[in-house]
């Protein structure tokens, strides 16, 4: 009669091609529902990103101003662009002006801008991802020089 210590110790002491594939089947799913459940949390980054932005772009028209007595005009269909062009070239100081976060995968992500008649006044616009962000309080709603700023649009106005 054969007793455990005399039996034969099995050498193949790894793991099945079935236990792999569970682990890893595992494993995606969990990483499948971490990745949708941050979607909303980079939304707010990149809605926070561009609330940035346009306080930066706000800082560039004040010098601006201050060197000019008045804000830059538009030329052009794309008010940002021709916004860019003139505060980049104003001699102020400001070699560049953000785009929003989405702009390179979607080019219809893009910031606005506009002027009054008499260069004295300004509204910048953003649209945020998300409707119920806190900082749609404290902005500006309705029609201001031409750009609709209604919620979920960020306007700054000076």
């Amino acid at each position: 009669m054969m007793n455990s210590k005399n039996q034969p110790k099995n050498i193949n002491g790894g793991f099945t091609l079935i236990e792999l594939l569970i682990v890893v089947a595992i494993i995606g799913l969990l990483a499948s529902v971490v990745l949708v459940g941050l979607g909303g949390f980079r939304a707010r980054g990149r809605d926070a990103r561009r609330i940035a932005d346009i306080r930066e772009t706000q800082n560039a028209l004040e010098l601006f101003y201050t060197k000019n007595n008045r804000y830059p005009s538009i030329s052009g269909v794309n008010s940002w662009d021709s916004l860019k062009s003139s505060l980049t070239t104003g001699g102020i100081g400001v070699s560049t002006i953000p785009n929003d976060p989405l702009h390179s995968s979607d080019s219809s992500k893009t910031y606005e801008y506009g002027v009054s008649s008499d260069q004295q006044n300004y509204v910048l616009k953003s649209s945020l991802e998300d409707s119920n962000n806190p900082a749609l309080t404290d902005d500006v709603d309705g029609t201001v020089y031409s750009l609709s700023c209604d919620d979920p649009a960020y306007c700054v106005q000076f």
